[in-house]
């Protein structure tokens, strides 16, 4: 019995270095045809590990003011420089990008995901259901994103999910009208009259054969989004609507700069670049993506 046991393991260690080794072959055929994309994918990686690991790497506690070390600039003892209240810069830009990061990537796949849904529902069934469908779209697109994401948190509050929901929300226009197209598109295909012309169920249709077809352009459109809805956040917490105090945030962390009289450098230079080096390691990433998964920009062979 204990034999099998140890036979099984091994074969899902096996199963797990065999996956393992394949992603990695598909990654370097990936850095190969996209070098920047593939860079910046790494970044993306570094960020993630580095804001899981918070607790790890951080080097001190970013909650614990000490005012003996009031607004001191970047040194040896603290790398990028102590806060108004003594805390230490780069712990609690470690932990901001836990939270930072969690927010966007959360609040694109929910409202990218709820998004695409309506969007391959709307093309696929057509008529009345999507025309009153691309008139709320239209309403939802004529409203800046931000503007859209500050009415709602007036009228949810302050929290992480109320914020998640607002940010998720200025997403789902742009996740359905991309999706929408593609289902206009697939729904014609000779496959899916296939399907209907042996009397397949619409949700069958829509859940086998349709939807399938717009993973690419969903992975594409969440990369893409993460970069925007990371802004969205350092915007809402800049002015003072984002996560309540103590926890901390790219976006709050600049706005605590910029709210006193005497700003000093690096409360404003070392959140902002992490911010932007987010946002451009997702849209570029995603860039490369596209060019992957899209047929038409793969190239001619040989």
């Amino acid at each position: 019995m204990q034999s099998t046991k140890k036979t099984n393991r091994f074969d899902v260690l096996g199963q797990g270095l065999t996956l393992a080794t394949a992603n990695a072959q598909k990654f370097r055929v990936f850095a190969k045809r996209r070098p920047v994309a593939a860079t910046w994918l790494v970044v993306i990686g570094f960020l993630v590990v580095m804001s899981l690991a918070a607790p790890l790497v951080a080097p001190s506690d970013p909650y614990k003011p000490d005012f003996g070390k009031v607004t001191l600039g970047p040194n040896f003892e603290n790398f990028f420089g102590t806060d108004f209240l003594g805390r230490d810069q780069l712990s609690r830009i470690i932990y901001g990008g836990r939270t930072s990061l969690f927010i966007g990537v959360v609040s694109v796949v929910l409202g990218v995901g709820v998004g695409s849904v309506w969007g391959l529902a709307s093309g696929y069934l057509g008529g009345k259901f999507d025309m009153v469908s691309q008139r709320i779209l239209e309403i939802l697109m004529a409203i800046p994103g931000l503007i859209l994401a500050m009415i709602l948190m007036f009228i949810l509050g302050a929290s992480v999910w109320t914020l998640i929901i607002a940010i998720a929300f200025t997403r789902l226009a742009f996740g359905a009208r991309v999706i929408r197209a593609v289902s206009l598109s697939v729904r014609e295909t000779a496959y899916v009259e296939a399907a209907r012309s042996i009397g397949a169920p619409t949700w069958r249709v829509m859940a086998f054969h349709v939807a399938p077809q717009t993973f690419a352009p969903f992975l594409v459109l969440v990369t893409t989004n993460v970069g925007i809805a990371i802004l969205i956040e350092a915007a809402l917490g800049f002015i003072g609507l984002g996560i309540a105090p103590p926890t901390p945030t790219w976006g709050s962390m600049l706005g605590e700069a910029a709210s006193n009289l005497e700003p000093y450098w690096w409360l404003v230079f070392f959140p902002g670049m992490f911010i932007t080096i987010a946002v451009l390691s997702f849209n570029l990433s995603g860039d490369g993506l596209q060019d992957v998964l899209d047929p038409k920009s793969r190239g001619t062979l040989g």
